[in-house]
């Protein structure tokens, strides 16, 4: 959907954020109701913290500037297929549809090795799309670990 395009191409620019931090180049935003909320990237390294993850701080970010954990009406968008971590806190937020691009073979909780978002064992499911803008995504993660490893880095 060209909506979705849109959405994606401003979390890609949250993911060149992130990339230019010197953090792995994911972005994430939550829009509501057609109006953009919440915005953030990967702060991992900066914060030190294992739990900066786009999704989570865009999470904390839209809840507390609506007023309410819920998170009913949004939709999070995402260049990454979200973690297990990432996918219990999208249940937990009780948002609704979740749009990613590029899949995570490794760690991917919304298809890849997991299906957390469509678990009929929990109490909310999440409308899960996938694939939005893949090449764009993954190929800006694959410029940035390239990258990392010519420098010796993790």
């Amino acid at each position: 959907m060209p909506e979705d395009e849109h959405w994606m191409r401003v979390a890609l620019q949250m993911a060149a954020e992130a990339f230019a931090a010197d953090e792995a180049p994911i972005g994430a935003i939550i829009v509501r109701d057609g109006v953009l909320i919440a915005s953030a990237r990967n702060e991992r390294n900066e914060r030190r913290d294992p739990l900066a993850h786009a999704e989570l701080t865009a999470i904390a970010r839209a809840a507390s500037d609506l007023g309410d954990w819920r998170l009913e009406r949004c939709c999070l968008y995402v260049t990454l297929e979200p973690c297990p971590m990432c996918a219990g806190a999208i249940v937990q937020a009780r948002i609704p549809r979740l749009v990613f691009g590029a899949a995570d073979p490794k760690a991917g909780a919304c298809g890849s090795l997991y299906r957390i978002t469509e678990d009929a064992r929990l109490n909310h499911r999440v409308e899960t799309i996938g694939g939005v803008l893949a090449p764009e995504c993954g190929a800006i993660l694959t410029r940035f670990f390239a990258e990392q490893r010519a420098k010796g880095k993790k």
